[in-house]
């Protein structure tokens, strides 16, 4: 764990910030799975920091939905159920919807062209089928939209609802033919924004996460199918 945190302790973040930000990144990445035990002690001779910064980390954590607090057992890193992500797609779809309608007011025409720049690079991710690079694409493109929002708390809540679900990502956009749709959903929210289309820019972004929702779950679907197909 230790590694997580190198050449994080030279920024003038304070420690508990910084302790916060790696076991994020780590649960993120899937380097802390699903239902593993947080044990403060371990982490903190780990990562070379006292028990204090961790335990406020984990604290944090808590609040945000990546750990779980289970009473005379202690921290966990949170197994999200079907019924808890879908509770995160339905807030998000409302959010990006109005994420995406405030951009049509607010958008400059230079976020517009770094929008049109990511389109080429979505459809060269889709030709390739770059999975890996298509997904980063995807954030910076949502990450133009929050940013032309000019609504900072609602950006810092959006990110934190789609941090909780990034694990779940690459199974979203690994489904046959979504990296087309994804294609096809970013032109036309980019053109509706264009035209300064609140309405139609608020539909198309509530659709958007729908979509990648829906995509998800039956992908989960499939694979519970599948195994109990190999249990019988």
């Amino acid at each position: 764990m230790r590694n997580l945190l190198n050449g994080k302790l030279e920024n003038y973040k304070p420690l508990r910030e910084i302790v916060f930000e790696a076991l994020r990144e780590a649960i993120i990445s899937g380097h802390l799975k699903a239902g593993e035990r947080l044990m403060e002690v371990q982490l903190a001779e780990e990562m070379g920091v006292s028990r204090t910064p961790v335990r406020e980390a984990i604290r944090k954590l808590e609040l945000e939905g990546f750990v779980v607090m289970i009473p005379r057992k202690g921290a966990y890193v949170a197994d999200l159920s079907t019924k808890d992500i879908a509770d995160v797609f339905e807030i998000r779809s409302a959010l990006e919807a109005l994420a995406a309608g405030l951009a049509c007011e607010r958008i400059t025409e230079e976020e517009l062209d770094e929008l049109e720049r990511l389109l080429i690079k979505v459809a060269e991710c889709a030709e390739t089928n770059d999975l890996a690079t298509l997904v980063g694409v995807d954030t910076q493109f949502h990450d133009i939209l929050y940013r032309a929002s000019r609504n900072d708390r609602l950006a810092q809540i959006i990110n934190n609802l789609r941090e909780q679900i990034q694990r779940f990502r690459t199974i979203s956009m690994g489904t046959p033919g979504r990296m087309w749709e994804t294609l096809k959903e970013h032109k036309q929210l980019v053109e509706a924004i264009t035209a300064r289309d609140v309405e139609l820019a608020q539909r198309l972004a509530q659709e958007h996460i729908e979509n990648a929702e829906n995509r998800l779950m039956e992908a989960i679907r499939e694979e519970m199918r599948s195994s109990r197909g190999r249990k019988a």
